[in-house]
C-alpha cells in the first residue's frame, strides 16, 4: 500500500547553546528565524511557507529528536499510524501542547531504529522567496532531504520501497551485488532520505536546497569572514551520484549540514534507478577533494521516541569497508 507520504519536511535536533546555533544558522547561513524562546529556535528557508522545517532544541548533548515527513492529508496520516501499529512498531501520537505549529502528528521508531514524526498541518506563514531584500549567507530555501547511515541498507531498503512507497533514484552495490546504499524519494527529485551503510541507526546530515551554485561559493565565504572557516567539513564539489553541488558544514554542535543544488528531475514512474559501482570514484566526488576521516566515522545519535535516550548503534551488516570514495 502507497500512501501519500509528500515530503521530507522538518528535523527536531538537540544543541547545547541556542546563541552559537542562532549566530551560525540566522546570521552566517541565512535561516529565517519564525520564533523563538529560551529553550527553542524555529528556522526556515525563503522559499518554504510553512511555520518551520528545522526546529533546535537546548539540551545537554547534541541529539536527534525526530527526522519528520509531510502527509497528505489527516486520514492518510490515521492510516499511516495504524499501518505501523499493525506491524508492532508502537506510533505514538505526540501531545499537542508539546509542539509548536506542527498539528496532530505521530512518532515511530523505524525497523533501523530512526526516529520518524509524520504529520498533515503545519502554520502558514509569510512565503520570502522573492523577499531579495532578505537574502544573505546561504539564501537557504528549503529542507530537501535526510542521510542517514543505518547496520543493514537493504532492509531500509525494504521498508521504505516495498512498504512506505518511496521510489529509488539511485543505488550503490558492492562487486557481488550487495545494497550498500541507496537514494530514495517521494517529491519529484533525487532523495527525500539516503540510507549508506554504516554504524548506524545515525543522522549523517540534512541536505538544504539553495537557490543556485554560486550561493554554495558565497557562503563559504561569508563562513571564512565571519570566522567559522574551520566548519566547512567538505567541498564544493559536484557528486557523480545526483549530480548535485555540494558543500558540508559543522554547526557548533557538530551537527552536518549540507548545502544542495543542482540534482535532476526523477517524476517518471518509470524512472530507471542508477546504478553505481561502490569502487567507482565518481560516484561520491565527480570532481572536488576527497571526504575527510570525519566523513566516514562521525554522525549525530538519534534518540528513542519512547525513552528520549540514546540509541545505540549496531555495526553494519556489510563488511566495515572503507572505500576510496562514500557519499
Amino acid at each position: 500500500m502507497a500512501f501519500s507520504i509528500i515530503r521530507a519536511a522538518r528535523a527536531v535536533l538537540h544543541v547545547t547553546d541556542l546563541a552559537a546555533a542562532r549566530d551560525f544558522y540566522e546570521r552566517v547561513l541565512g535561516f529565517v528565524v519564525t520564533e523563538a524562546d529560551e529553550g527553542h529556535l524555529y528556522l526556515r528557508g525563503l522559499e518554504e511557507y510553512q511555520h518551520h522545517s528545522l526546529l533546535l532544541k537546548k539540551a545537554d548533548r547534541p541529539a536527534v529528536e525526530a527526522i519528520s515527513y509531510k502527509v497528505g492529508s489527516e486520514r492518510e496520516l490515521e492510516e499511516l499510524y495504524r499501518w505501523f501499529a499493525a506491524r508492532q512498531l508502537e506510533p505514538k501520537w505526540v501531545d499537542a501542547r508539546s509542539q509548536r505549529a506542527v498539528g496532530r502528528a505521530f512518532r515511530v521508531q523505524d525497523p533501523s531504529g530512526l526516529p520518524l514524526e509524520f504529520f498533515a498541518q503545519m502554520t502558514a506563514v509569510e512565503r520570502l522567496l522573492q523577499r531579495y531584500d532578505l537574502y544573505r549567507g546561504a539564501r537557504v530555501q528549503r529542507i530537501d532531504h535526510f542521510n542517514c547511515m543505518v547496520a543493514d541498507v537493504q532492509q531500509a531498503y525494504d521498508f521504505y520501497v516495498h512498504g512506505l512507497g518511496f521510489a529509488c533514484s539511485e543505488y550503490t552495490e558492492t562487486k557481488d551485488g550487495k545494497l550498500w546504499a541507496a537514494w530514495l524519494h517521494r517529491k519529484q527529485n533525487v532523495h527525500d532520505v539516503a540510507m549508506m551503510n554504516g554504524k548506524g541507526p545515525r543522522l549523517h546530515h540534512i541536505g538544504f536546497w539553495l537557490p543556485d551554485p554560486l550561493s554554495l561559493i558565497h557562503a563559504c565565504d561569508v563562513l571564512a569572514a565571519s570566522g567559522y572557516g574551520a566548519h566547512i567539513e567538505r567541498g564544493p564539489g559536484r557528486h557523480g551520484l545526483s549530480n548535485a553541488f555540494f558543500v558540508y558544514l559543522r554547526d557548533p554542535d557538530g551537527h552536518r549540514i549540507e548545502l544542495y543544488n543542482g540534482d535532476y528531475l526523477t517524476s517518471d514512474p518509470d524512472f530507471p534507478p542508477i546504478r553505481w559501482d561502490l569502487d567507482d570514484p565518481r560516484r561520491q566526488t565527480f570532481w572536488g577533494h576527497a571526504a575527510p576521516d570525519s566523513w566516514f566515522e562521525e554522525a549525530s545519535v538519534v534518540l528513542d521516541v519512547h525513552s528520549g535516550q540514546p540509541v545505540e548503534p549496531k555495526e553494519p551488516a556489510l563488511a566495515k569497508v572503507k572505500p576510496t570514495f562514500l557519499i
